[in-house]
């Protein structure tokens, strides 16, 4: 399979680049290191095909088809403004434009988890759909259409499905459910 990140090209990298990828980690709510240089190994990839085209000629055909498929690619997912439709542009793409189209942050920016890091709960345990499909990937990369379409999964309780144990278990009761412990209840 290969080592999909690389590795470093010292065996003590300079202690600054440590306390950036932790900051990331904190903001973004991310699991591990593991997870920034995955983003940053695809943004490396990313400005390595831009720099690579930039260097042929503007009227050559494998510019023109490569370049416009890249920078589509990039306008689709949402990291790049249409507007900004050129190859130069690329280069100055960021680790932070990238963990912002993860659908953790976006669950989070549209105001349906109360943290971060309750997003990333909710994501893991099937609440979240985009469109009419389920996603329990944090770092799905949710494109510029689909944004719109981020919701409660119809089957959870936060979105009108089943109730969860604790209310199911106080209507039982004969409570009605009653009571302020729906929002740590899963099923």
């Amino acid at each position: 399979m290969g080592n999909r990140t690389g590795t470093f090209k010292s065996p003590c990298p300079s202690p600054g680049v440590g306390f950036v990828e932790l900051k990331l980690i904190g903001e973004y709510g991310l699991r591990n290191k593991r997870e920034v240089w995955r983003v940053k190994f695809t943004l490396a990839k990313i400005r390595k095909a831009a720099r690579e085209l930039l260097t042929l000629d503007e009227k050559d055909p494998k510019r023109l088809f490569e370049g416009n498929a890249l920078l589509r690619r990039l306008v689709r997912i949402g990291v790049l403004d249409e507007g900004k439709m050129k190859l130069d542009y690329i280069l100055g793409l960021k680790v932070e434009d990238f963990l912002e189209r993860r659908l953790q942050t976006q669950v989070f920016k549209l105001g349906l988890a109360k943290s971060i890091h309750h997003a990333r709960v909710l994501i893991r345990q099937r609440h979240i759909r985009v469109r009419k499909q389920v996603v329990n990937i944090p770092s799905f990369v949710v494109r510029l259409d689909s944004q719109k379409h981020i919701d409660f999964s119809l089957r959870s309780p936060y979105g009108g499905g089943r109730p969860g144990r604790v209310k199911r278990k106080n209507a039982k009761k004969g409570q009605g459910g009653a009571g302020g412990a729906d929002d740590e209840e899963e099923d």
